[in-house]
């Protein structure tokens, strides 16, 4: 099996030739200890307290990365400027109890707790990933939506086979992923499985807002996905993957009796057009945010 280049993190963040090759040759790019254990630390535990807040159960909406259900559900249509709490097909019991606790059952929290929580905030708008996107050719990146994700033991379902772009629209298409890992990330438990080279290829699908509660999913190509092995990307606690919006990308359920804690971001470039066609509403009072000017306050 390929096994994908590792880079240590740049001083200063800005990527170097080397990593430029592997993220336009690839398109994606690890990025080993990009943050500190603490700060890993830190975000967890800032997430386990979320996940213990009562507004955590006040709705059982299950996400399923193999279903569109949860996309005429009010609660994940309005959370794009919220956060909220989303659980795994198998969190609950047949009479409606959590069968674990919330942590042990939650698929992710999203999707805007960058920009609505201190210490999200703070670990997010990182002067080093601005430097790197601008890095990779993002003119002026914001961040536009984040998720919380866990894969829990036994329970933390798979991921199937997907571009993020189809879910993030810009004219030009400009979505960027960031993926930490809270933890370590293994085959066993469920780490990221990429395409390298297939980003260059087509965006095969649009998903399309067609209502206040509906989207639609719009084929664009029926171009197959290359022939190519894809390659696993197990990921130390720390690492940073950074990928582009077209590179086709999965992961497996995780059967172990180990977490998966991982925390994604997605940035466009404002120098495109932020597109109406996207699920994501955000209020006139929170809008989207740059990596290059916003600056969390202290304290």
């Amino acid at each position: 099996m390929t096994v994908p280049p590792r880079f240590a993190t740049p001083a200063g963040g800005t990527p170097t030739p080397a990593m430029l090759d592997a993220f336009q040759r690839d398109g994606f790019l690890v990025l080993e200890q990009f943050v500190t254990p603490d700060a890993c630390d830190e975000l967890r535990e800032r997430a386990l307290t979320l996940m213990r807040s009562p507004a955590a159960t006040e709705h059982a909406t299950i996400f399923s990365t193999t279903s569109d259900d949860h996309r005429a559900d009010r609660y994940f249509m309005e959370s794009g400027d919220q956060i909220r709490f989303f659980f795994e097909d198998g969190a609950f019991a047949d009479d409606g109890t959590l069968r674990f606790e919330p942590e042990e059952c939650l698929n992710k929290i999203g999707h805007a707790q960058h920009d609505l929580d201190r210490v999200f905030e703070s670990f997010s708008y990182n002067p080093d990933l601005a430097k790197l996107a601008v890095g990779l050719g993002w003119q002026d990146p914001a961040l536009v939506q984040s998720m919380y994700i866990l894969k829990p033991p036994r329970i933390g379902g798979e991921v199937h086979l997907h571009q993020d772009a189809t879910f993030l629209h810009t004219d030009p298409d400009t979505c960027l992923g960031f993926w930490f890992a809270l933890e370590d990330a293994t085959e066993a438990n469920g780490c990221l499985w990429f395409l390298p080279g297939a980003h260059k290829g087509p965006l095969r699908e649009r998903n399309v807002r067609t209502g206040e509660l509906t989207t639609e999913q719009w084929n664009l190509s029926s171009a197959p996905w290359p022939n190519v092995e894809p390659v696993s990307v197990e990921a130390k606690k720390g690492t940073l993957v950074v990928f582009h919006g077209y590179a086709p990308h999965y992961s497996g359920p995780n059967q172990s009796d180990r977490s998966r804690h991982a925390y994604t971001l997605h940035a466009v470039d404002q120098a495109a057009q932020w597109l109406d066609s996207n699920w994501i509403r955000r209020r006139s009072d929170l809008p989207f945010r740059s990596l290059l000017t916003h600056r969390p306050e202290a304290g």
